[in-house]
């Protein structure tokens, strides 16, 4: 039986790197230590903090000589700035930074957020402004409420934008935003049953929810629309291009009937009504929590885990009247999510996942400190000559995803498209930007496409001097299997150790890596310290580059 009792005992090194990859995109050696000595409901209570950002707004070092700087919190208008493309990427280089280095399950939900409530920063969100606010809006609701959210996000002026709900008038209505907002961001389709009836919801009730969505339109100059709770920019209602009409919806939703109103906080109460309808069905609940489950726990489950898991965890979310937070906590404190509620060894959720190319990257940044450009102190080797030209032009397109940029307002295939799920991201197309992620920071140029400075270098030597005790790095059997602990889900075992050794001492035994340890210890010599950093860098490319780091 799967279960959701909470694990009583301290988490230790094995669960405490599950729960820190799942719930974070911070990952190091000191936070694992603390969690180590944690129970499962102590580190939730940390990771269920919500920092300041350290980051508090983005910065754009160009043009060259007079800087657009915080182009965001001007007062002119969003269109006065060339540029957005690059602009929208440091928003997204902006949001990175900040889950980087805060250790908060804020930044998992907030993207998670926006695998439901999909756009894409370049197809069609609009200006870089109303990509921030979206952005923003996620942010405010990652600990929150999904339902106030699913209401609010009906006047995001990115959302209103991206799929044309702008355009949708009472005389002529444009259905994309109803229709997907019914079959991809709440309670989805169902099975089909008929023609124009998917289980859940018909295509009569995408009809009536356009006419609810009906006259919701852009603010353009972000100026004066401010809703009171987020403090966000926001769009408006045009009553004049509202259906005032009363809204009759299908069975699926009891033939409830919206009654048209004719004024900006009627046309409010409508769309309330209309998001309440839509979260009193019980599979709302549930298809939020299927994905949660796929987001943090694994791709696939049996009817085991939707009865013990599934179904709890949708009636929690529906009496906590769509609060997020507590359901995830219960998921990531319990049994089930650390593999201690059964002893099939087949079946486990650790090591479950592949991660995606943004966990890989955080992973490694955070772990080996890689020593990232100043956001505020050196903003164009930040966001321009690090984060845009090798991160985002490079990397994250090679390795198969684009920063809150799927190719479909359906997400990114990882997160939906059967049966491959999360292995979508391991593939042949994927490999060589994966694999060459870790030789591009060390070597501190672009491997990936040819050789251009990244303005970062990774040093491997100074990781084995910081983070490995002194007499361990000096064996290379223990050097090998002290990294994998902190690097992989599982423990290795010893022709696995082996394989690894096999990069510090090559043909030699194991006195030759000792040796050469030690001497530059003593000497500190720049000689020295290129021999040992020859094969460590051969050691952790190597590690990095293997199955065992591919999973989390």
């Amino acid at each position: 039986m799967a279960s959701l009792n909470p694990l009583s005992e301290t988490l230790g090194l094995r669960r405490a790197k599950h729960l820190l990859r799942r719930a974070s995109f911070n990952y190091t050696k000191e936070q694992l230590e603390v969690f180590a000595n944690l129970t499962a409901i102590s580190a939730l209570n940390i990771l269920s903090s919500s920092p300041a950002n350290k980051l508090a707004e983005p910065y754009d070092p160009l043009p060259n000589g007079s800087p657009d700087g915080f182009w965001l919190s001007s007062t002119e208008h969003p269109n006065t700035f060339s540029g957005q493309g690059r602009k929208r990427s440091y928003i997204t280089a902006w949001w990175w930074y900040n889950a980087l280095n805060e250790v908060s399950l804020k930044h998992k939900l907030s993207f998670f957020l926006h695998t439901c409530f999909t756009v894409g920063k370049d197809s069609g969100v609009g200006l870089s402004p109303f990509f921030y606010d979206h952005i923003r809006l996620l942010d405010f609701y990652a600990l929150g409420n999904i339902k106030t959210l699913a209401k609010k996000i009906t006047l995001d002026n990115g959302m209103l934008d991206y799929l044309d709900n702008t355009q949708n008038n009472k005389n002529n209505p444009n259905e994309n935003y109803a229709r997907e907002y019914l079959e991809l961001f709440t309670i989805l389709k169902g099975e089909q049953i008929g023609e124009g009836n998917y289980t859940n919801y018909t295509e009569l009730d995408i009809q009536q929810a356009a006419k609810v969505f009906s006259g919701f339109k852009k603010k353009y100059d972000r100026n004066g629309d401010i809703d009171s709770e987020t403090n966000l920019p926001t769009g408006y209602i045009n009553v004049s291009q509202h259906n005032t009409d009363d809204k009759t919806f299908s069975s699926a939703f009891n033939n409830k009937v919206i009654v048209g109103r004719n004024d900006v906080a009627g046309i409010i109460e409508e769309l309330h009504e209309f998001v309440d309808m839509v979260f009193a069905q019980p599979a709302t609940a549930k298809a939020y929590c299927r994905k949660l489950y796929r987001y943090f726990v694994k791709s696939t489950w049996n009817e085991t885990i939707e009865t013990d898991i599934i179904e709890p965890l949708a009636q929690q979310l529906i009496n906590n009247n769509f609060e997020i937070l507590p359901v995830v906590v219960t998921l990531l404190s319990s049994e089930h999510f650390y593999d201690a509620d059964d002893g099939d060894a087949t079946d486990n959720t650790i090591g479950a996942i592949v991660k995606s190319p943004l966990q890989l990257l955080s992973e490694v940044c955070s772990m080996f400190e890689v020593p990232i450009p100043d956001p505020t102190s050196d903003p164009l080797r930040f966001y321009n000559n690090f984060y845009q030209r090798f991160i985002h032009q490079t990397y994250i397109k090679a390795a198969g995803m684009e920063m809150y940029n799927p190719d479909s307002v359906a997400g990114y295939p990882a997160y939906y498209q059967e049966p491959s799920f999360d292995r979508i991201w391991f593939s042949s197309n994927t490999l060589i930007g994966r694999y060459k992620l870790i030789e591009s920071l060390i070597i501190g140029r672009n491997t990936i496409t040819p050789n251009a400075n990244i303005y970062v270098q990774l040093d491997t030597v100074a990781f084995a001097e910081n983070k490995i005790e002194a007499s361990d790095a000096a064996d290379p059997n223990n050097l090998v299997l002290k990294i994998a602990d902190l690097l992989f889900p599982e423990a290795i075992d010893e022709s696995r150790r082996d394989y690894f050794k096999s990069f510090l001492i090559e043909d030699s035994n194991d006195y030759y890596w000792t040796g050469a340890w030690n001497q530059y210890l003593n000497t500190q010599s720049e000689a020295d310290k290129t021999t040992v950093k020859t094969r460590l860098d051969a050691l952790i490319t190597a590690m990095v580059n293997a199955a065992e780091f591919q999973l989390m």
